[in-house]
């Protein structure tokens, strides 16, 4: 056998026993530099508080730093379009919300799908939306802000087109049967601040964004749409026990990434996340914030974003709604 021969079936054969190593090997080699994680809102917001609260002890686990890039605009399809197109080597997660299965619906030329471009990781947890008006308004329950509304005059602010506070008010405004002019902004706390002032008339905000100024009696609460109380705000009512049947919605927020990340990668994150979750400020900060855990693997979650584009698009058909 010739030397050429030889150095060739050596180097062939490296190039086997490479490709044969287990799964595992990558994800213990992963991650070797540090790892930018996309929030598709803007800073301030509710999916960015509680996304920095998990990446804070994730990024201590992982030994490498998660550098948070706020990309906001278009309900957060501009930045979930960035993380679609990233390459799917464990170096680009996706920081998502309930954002996520509506975007087909207010956005049906979006360029990715959100079902097989992506594989879900873990979610972070529930959150109720709560809705908001200025004290000045001196509405002081949502059967008063549903009469004053009546005419149609009366405005709402959302965190974009297709958000989930956008969502939620609609669905608020379809339960109570009245019309109003949906006044979006590139984020939660621009939308807020809109409310707080009173040159928008309320809001359904995500509960970490609006709580501090509820505490500190900038904004009044109405109603949480999660489908019991909220142990942040214990004294406010659902929006159902206000008496608005079908408005209640359930707002989740967790991890994505390309759906060519190799699985190992997946599970490492999704394992070391879960340890992350349980980390005791982790738990005191979500519990300060009324989060509710939301035990599901990667394909029941995957399952649920499906679902949720499918009833999304239906309820947008059915209610004739026009999102623009």
């Amino acid at each position: 056998m010739t030397v050429t021969r030889r150095r060739t079936l050596q180097l062939t054969g490296a190039a086997l026993a490479a490709s044969a190593l287990p799964h595992s090997a990558f994800a213990q080699a992963w991650p070797a530099r540090p790892i930018r994680a996309m929030v598709p809102f803007a800073a301030g917001s509710s999916l960015d508080i509680v996304g920095r609260i998990v990446l804070d002890p994730l990024g201590t686990q992982l030994g490498q730093s998660i550098v948070v890039e706020n990309r906001g605009g278009a309900g957060g399809s501009i930045g979930t379009g960035q993380v679609a197109k990233a390459d799917p080597d464990g170096y680009t997660i996706l920081i998502q919300a309930s954002a996520h299965s509506s975007a087909p619906a207010a956005y049906p030329n979006i360029t990715y799908d959100p079902a097989t471009d992506f594989k879900a990781v873990i979610p972070f947890g529930t959150i109720p939306n709560v809705t908001v008006v200025a004290p000045a308004s001196g509405i002081k329950t949502l059967k008063e802000l549903v009469e004053k509304s009546k005419d149609g005059k009366m405005t709402y602010a959302s965190a974009g087109v297709g958000s989930a506070t956008h969502w939620a008010a609609e669905r608020i405004r379809m339960a109570g049967g009245f019309q109003a002019v949906h006044v979006p902004f590139r984020g939660g706390p621009e939308a807020l601040t809109e409310v707080m002032t009173g040159r928008v008339d309320w809001t359904s905000m995500g509960m970490s964004a609006a709580l501090p100024l509820i505490r500190d009696g900038k904004l009044v609460p109405l109603a949480v749409s999660s489908t019991k109380r909220s142990s942040a705000l214990p004294n406010v009512p659902t929006t159902v026990e206000a008496g608005l049947p079908n408005s209640d919605y359930v707002y989740w927020m967790g991890m994505f990434v390309p759906a060519k990340t190799p699985p190992a990668i997946i599970e490492r994150l999704r394992s070391e996340t879960a340890k992350a979750l349980q980390n005791p400020s982790v738990v005191e900060k979500f519990k300060g914030q009324g989060i509710e855990p939301m035990p599901l693997s990667p394909s029941e979650f995957d399952a649920l974003i499906k679902r949720e584009i499918a009833a999304n698009i239906e309820l947008v058909k059915a209610a004739g709604l026009k999102f623009n």
